[in-house]
């Protein structure tokens, strides 16, 4: 699994595109900051095509339900995999996922 760097790509079920920041600035990977736990969680979420009188568009992502790293971390936080997945306000509920990790270079285990 890679880990997730600042320009990562994450998307609701129904491709709206999230805001990502990182809130650590120290380790990096190809001079990106590698994003750490909570850094996917409480982000916005744009242009999700869900709009209608019985959905509500995903505007926000909640909690990662999995994807945090297990074992590796930085300044205590966990770092995030490209296998992090947790649920957007949509209604009907969706699961954002990552698209694009923003590296190829630095694999973990978990």
């Amino acid at each position: 699994m890679k880990m997730l760097v600042l320009p990562a790509v994450l998307r609701c079920g129904h491709d709206g595109l999230v805001a990502t920041t990182a809130d650590q600035r120290w380790v990096r990977v190809a001079a990106q900051p590698v994003l750490v736990a909570p850094d996917p969680e409480g982000r916005t979420i744009s242009m999700c095509p869900m709009v209608s009188t019985n959905t509500k568009q995903c505007r926000t992502t909640l909690v990662v339900a999995v994807g945090y790293s297990e074992f590796v971390r930085i300044g205590g936080a966990r770092v995030c995999l490209d296998s992090v997945e947790g649920f957007t306000d949509g209604v009907p509920p969706s699961h954002y996922t990552v698209r694009d990790p923003g590296q190829q270079f630095v694999g973990v285990n978990r």
